[in-house]
């Protein structure tokens, strides 16, 4: 009786343990099977490039990505790059990186995001700390407005210097890329036929900065708004097009009220869905 007893009390309390472990975040793989941190890291070991898709103000995918870096540091070579950082600004990064230049004057010399201070600046102090490459990957916005304003043909007008801040010319383009077609039917009648192609200078320069810094067996971990590589089109399509063999993870974060399960809509968006519950706090 004694013994059925504390049976009875310890069922009872891991019960209400479990329900009482609140978790911010869950993991499924593309098809809604839930999956592990590990097997993500098993998987991008073996990878040559790691999309990592986040929510840009979400406090867990920020901290994810730190951590992940550091796991994956832990077992291979890497090279970082971000979305958040401009091309043009990749001296003053560097300079950052080497020593050269301390935080103050990177701050007033390059275009840093509002967040850099607590999403970003992590992932580039483990950078500098750890001697790894950083590559500012993203086409300067300015070029980016031109596009929207009046399509590709005006890059042709820019400097020699300008262009080696963006993606070689004349960028390959498909509207009915899956991110474009939504993005259209986003903006409805705001919209304009220029307004994907810009999105697509921004995704055809971050690829090509990404494949050209990529080196022997390293692997090449990049931060990005997730809308540019969900549904393996966006920057994994100019990957594809710039490198068709190169072995691609991709990330995508979503925000669920229940993260029990993945809704139907999230299927398939990458190889993982980092699903975080929807009130998590935002850094912004």
């Amino acid at each position: 009786m004694k013994t059925n007893t504390i049976v009875l009390f310890t069922l009872f309390f891991s019960i209400i343990g479990f329900s009482q472990n609140k978790m911010p975040y869950q993991l499924f793989d593309k098809n809604g099977k839930k999956t592990c941190y590990k097997k993500l890291i098993k998987a991008s070991e073996k990878a040559t490039i790691v999309l990592f898709g986040e929510y840009h103000n979400n406090s867990i995918s920020h901290w994810l990505q730190l951590e992940f870096t550091k796991d994956i540091a832990e077992k291979k070579s890497i090279i970082l790059g971000a979305e958040m950082l401009e091309s043009d600004n990749q001296k003053q990064l560097d300079q950052y990186l080497k020593g050269e230049m301390d935080q103050k004057k990177l701050d007033s010399t390059a275009r840093l995001w509002p967040n850099y201070k607590t999403d970003y600046k992590p992932l580039v102090d483990f950078a500098k700390e750890n001697h790894i490459p950083f590559i500012a990957t993203n086409i300067p916005r300015r070029y980016a407005s031109m596009v929207s304003k009046k399509g590709f043909e005006v890059l042709e007008t820019l400097t020699e210097e300008e262009k080696s801040w963006i993606a070689p010319q004349p960028i390959p383009f498909d509207p009915n890329l899956p991110g474009y077609v939504e993005m259209m039917k986003m903006m409805g009648d705001h919209t304009s036929p220029n307004m994907p192609k810009a999105q697509a200078s921004k995704d055809a320069t971050m690829a090509y900065f990404i494949n050209k810094n990529l080196k022997g067996e390293s692997v090449f971990i990049h931060y990005n708004g997730t809308f540019h590589s969900d549904n393996f089109d966006g920057i994994n399509w100019y990957l594809k097009n710039y490198n068709p063999t190169v072995k691609i993870i991709t990330i995508s974060t979503v925000e669920q009220k229940d993260i029990s399960k993945l809704e139907k809509e999230n299927y398939n968006k990458a190889d993982f869905i980092l699903v975080i519950d929807e009130d998590v706090t935002k850094t912004h």
